[in-house]
């Protein structure tokens, strides 16, 4: 994996769940791409002891972190701090793309 990529190289589509794209991956830290297509979701789930980021790179979407939901489109940041249940869904017209970060990873 080369340390330079162009995340429009790691955009894809899944008809049936999330596209997911690994962009970077090592013991602390995990970096990649979630596409979610118009009316997909990631369910609420939690990360026990892994902080997780999404930054919106294109779309719109509506966030849940914890009992705080919140309409997010491009340039916003969402921070799911570890152990707290958070998820997202499309409800645009339009590709929503993502930039995932988790840490610590694995």
């Amino acid at each position: 994996m080369s340390n330079f990529t162009h995340f429009a190289e790691h955009v894809g589509a899944r008809p049936d769940k999330v596209y997911k794209s690994t962009l970077f991956e090592s013991g602390r830290l995990l970096l990649g791409l979630n596409c979610l297509e118009p009316g997909q979701a990631q369910a609420p789930h939690t990360h026990d002891g892994q902080d997780k980021f999404y930054f919106v790179i294109e779309g719109e979407g509506d966030f849940l972190v914890g009992d705080e939901a919140q309409h997010a489109g491009p340039g916003s940041v969402v921070c799911a701090p570890a152990g707290v249940e958070h998820g997202v869904k499309n409800t645009a017209g339009t590709r929503l793309v993502l930039l995932v970060g988790i840490a610590p990873w694995r």
